[in-house]
Parts: C-alpha cells; sequence; structure tokens
C-alpha cells in the first residue's frame, strides 16, 4: 500500500493545476468578449474611387477596447476619419484608433466617425458587400461585411456581423 505523502504530492500538485486554470481563466477569456460590430453598411462607389463605411461598435466586456485598424480584400487601404463641424465647414481628419468604451458602444455614420475604403477595386452596387476584418488594441479580431445600400442607411434586415 503507497504511503499518505506519496498519495499527497500527486493530489497536491492536480489542486495546484486545477487552481491555475480557474484563475488564468478570466485572462485567456478577455479577448472572447471581443466588440461586436453592428449593421455595418455602405453607400455605393466605383472602382478606384474611394468607399465609405458606417457601423456601431458595442463592448459587452468590462474592460474599454480600441478600434486600431480595419484591412478589407477589395481597398488598397483602408483608414478611419472622424467628421467635425465647425463655422458651418465640415472637415475630417484622420485617426489612428477609436475607443469603444467598457459596456458601452461607439457609432461611426455620416458626419462622425467613418471608414474610407481607399482605393477599391471593384465597384460597389446596392445589394453588394465589403469583406473587412477589424481589428482591436485587446488583440481581438472581427469580421464583419458591411452591405451597400443605395439609401441612407443600412439595408432593412442587415443584422450584425460579430
Amino acid at each position: 500500500m503507497p504511503s499518505t505523502s506519496r498519495l499527497r504530492r500527486p493530489m497536491k500538485s492536480l489542486l495546484i493545476l486545477a487552481a491555475s486554470l480557474t484563475l488564468a481563466g478570466p485572462a485567456a477569456a478577455k479577448g472572447t468578449g471581443a466588440v461586436k460590430v453592428m449593421s455595418p453598411w455602405s453607400r455605393p462607389a466605383v472602382a478606384g474611387s474611394n468607399g465609405v463605411g458606417y457601423m456601431v461598435l458595442a463592448n459587452p466586456g468590462r474592460a474599454a477596447d480600441a478600434l486600431t485598424r480595419v484591412e478589407s480584400p477589395i481597398a488598397s487601404r483602408v483608414d478611419m476619419h472622424s467628421s467635425t463641424m465647425a463655422g458651418g465647414v465640415m472637415s475630417m481628419q484622420q485617426e489612428d484608433r477609436v475607443a469603444v468604451p467598457a459596456g458601452g458602444q461607439t457609432t461611426f455614420g455620416p458626419g462622425a466617425y467613418h471608414l474610407m475604403f481607399m482605393g477599391l477595386t471593384r465597384t460597389l452596387k446596392p445589394g453588394d458587400a465589403i469583406p473587412a476584418t477589424l481589428t482591436f488594441s485587446s488583440g481581438a479580431k472581427v469580421k464583419a461585411r458591411f452591405a451597400v445600400s443605395a439609401g441612407m442607411g443600412p439595408p432593412a434586415m442587415s443584422g450584425m456581423a460579430h
């Protein structure tokens, strides 16, 4: 029969392992509460020109995050801009990052934050979609499809991508 000290060692190791996994769980799951991309949409645009992207970013997590990069296979690059009105003149400024507050939302819409799909490789018509990958400061990467609409808002039933 094995001694009790020999039985305690493996049991102690298992308890330490279980405690380590329990403590690591929230840190490892930090990226799983990724920001959600809701109602992504765009407007028609001609190949070679620039397109626009609008959406709502919702952060269900308890930590703030920030959009730091957007890529699309149908644009030479994607920039993030903010729009401001001063003295009756609208101006745009390129942004390196756009904050998404913990438990909150950030809206990309006309006259506010927006994406610029620069150097489109194809024409965008109503009913098309622009595929994109959004990268956040947390390291999360979220894929989205921006539905192209002829109107001034997302197409009906565009839902959300996340």
